[in-house]
């Protein structure tokens, strides 16, 4: 047991510091970030702990530092993509490997905590933003290459894969915490939050999903629509016209009645909607 232990204890030390080099060489370009200030103080609290000697470690508090660290130093590198416009030559790349990135909390978990739920290691909050930050970057891409009509015109099949790829993960944050079924014995002194909470919208980053998914579900409709792909071709594929409608009426219900005033706009969902009804 304590060599698994110092095994774990080990592989996470040597992340810890690889990832420690690869902040700083993007703080070489921009040392006065926010985002990276944040992961190079958490990353140099982590290497502190591991010279006093690592020992009587947690390693849930471990991970979640490490995790936080991640989703900081991606958010930096994103915002580079953003600003960029997503350059068409090195995004998918880069895409690929900041996936990479924001999934490699949830293996590290599987393998140095075996048997333990990756949403019990590293927080509710936390897992629901790991799929959040892959989902909404798809996202943010798609929404970028929906502007290249002569690009998705040669790379149809690349642009659906990308959508699909991104409201999987958007579908899988909406997913990680339970709607609060109001005969659990749950008391809610207030009907609109009960309302919300009972369609599993806990959050405006709950709110903001849904619509993404809506848009990306209407741009796969509107592609696919116009291929001429077979049956069998799509069979693999997401049901996009039915996943889009069944969330899109949710958020327009939910905005329009609990949340009535609250500034979330619903023409652009009902516009969708009379497209994909």
């Amino acid at each position: 047991m304590a060599d698994d232990y110092r095994r774990q204890d080990f592989e996470l030390e040597r992340r810890i510091f690889e990832l420690d080099n690869k902040c700083s060489c993007l703080r070489a370009e921009k040392q006065d970030d926010d985002y990276l200030q944040n992961a190079s103080a958490v990353l140099e609290k982590l290497k502190g702990f591991y010279r006093q000697g690592g020992e009587s470690f947690n390693i849930s508090k471990l991970l979640q530092d490490y995790t936080q660290a991640i989703l900081d130093i991606t958010f930096y590198e994103e915002n580079q993509l953003v600003d960029q416009e997503f350059p068409e030559d090195s995004s998918p790349v880069k895409i690929q490997q900041l996936l990479q990135d924001l999934t490699e909390p949830e293996v590290l978990v599987g393998r140095l905590t075996p048997g333990q739920e990756v949403q019990c290691v590293l927080g509710t909050e936390m897992f629901e933003c790991l799929y959040w930050r892959r989902g909404a970057l798809l996202y943010m891409y798609c929404h970028t290459l929906h502007q290249r009509k002569q690009w998705i015109k040669k790379n149809k099949d690349t642009f659906i894969k990308c959508i699909q790829e991104g409201v999987r993960y958007l579908m899988r944050m909406l997913q990680v915490r339970n709607t609060v079924k109001l005969s659990d014995g749950v008391v809610l002194h207030e009907g609109a939050t009960a309302s919300i909470l009972s369609e599993g919208i806990f959050s405006d980053t709950h709110l903001l999903t849904m619509m993404y998914i809506g848009e990306m579900c209407f741009w796969a409709v509107k592609y696919e629509d116009c291929s001429g792909d077979s049956t069998e071709h799509r069979e693999d594929r997401l049901q996009f016209r039915d996943i889009g409608t069944q969330i899109l009426n949710k958020y327009v219900h939910a905005c329009e009645g609990p949340l009535q005033g609250q500034g979330w706009n619903t023409e652009n969902a009902k516009e969708i909607l009379s497209v994909l009804e």
